[in-house]
């Protein structure tokens, strides 16, 4: 799958480049950003300003992805739509994960910390 990753200081951009991130896409998603954060990368954030859709297996990736950070980084997620943003409020997934509406507040934040 096709991401984008920027760099700002210390933290690492990654934009999917998808409208939807779906089961056909959501392996491959977490595989390109497990290689980022194996490459050493560990303050991550997710910019979703470019997708439509999120199901299930891309929230258990980004579940992985967190685990696999193990306490000892920062993956935060930027620029969710209002559908998006129902879906982690219901999942409760807006607990587990800093949101920000966009990735200027992110990171304006994550560098402040």
């Amino acid at each position: 799958m096709n991401v984008e990753t920027t760099k700002s200081d210390n933290i690492t951009i990654v934009t999917p480049v998808v409208r939807r991130l779906d089961a056909s896409v959501s392996q491959k998603f977490k595989e390109s950003v497990q290689e980022i954060i194996r490459g050493g990368e560990t303050d991550l954030l997710i910019d979703f300003s470019r997708v439509d859709f999120i199901d299930s297996s891309s929230l258990g990736a980004l579940v992985s992805l967190l685990k696999m950070l193990n306490g000892k980084g920062t993956l935060a997620l930027s620029g969710m739509n209002a559908n998006l943003q129902n879906l982690f409020k219901l999942t409760r997934m807006d607990r587990i994960f800093m949101t920000f509406p966009t990735q200027d507040e992110a990171l304006t934040k994550l560098h402040n910390r």
